[in-house]
């Protein structure tokens, strides 16, 4: 590890940066399904591929964001014993 470098903030730049890139990751996937796939809207196709992919695509956001409320819950994992 570098010298200078407090651990804590360490991990805390560590919690931000995964926070970030888990939220990007999300809304990268969800706007290709929705684009590049055609699953956003309906296109002459029957409607319940558009609902099942805007059901799949809140309910992920669910996950992600219980995901995340845990890991920014967590305080003591990160010091040393």
């Amino acid at each position: 590890m570098e010298s200078g470098w407090d651990p804590e903030v360490k991990h805390f730049f560590v919690k931000i940066l995964n926070s970030i890139s888990l939220g990007l990751m999300w809304m990268l996937a969800c706007a290709t399904a929705g684009l590049y796939f055609q699953l956003g809207y309906t296109n002459g196709k029957p409607l319940y591929g558009t609902i099942i992919f805007y059901v799949c695509a809140v309910g992920s956001l669910f996950l992600l964001l219980r995901h995340l409320k845990k890991l920014w819950k967590k305080e003591d994992d990160h010091r040393p014993a």
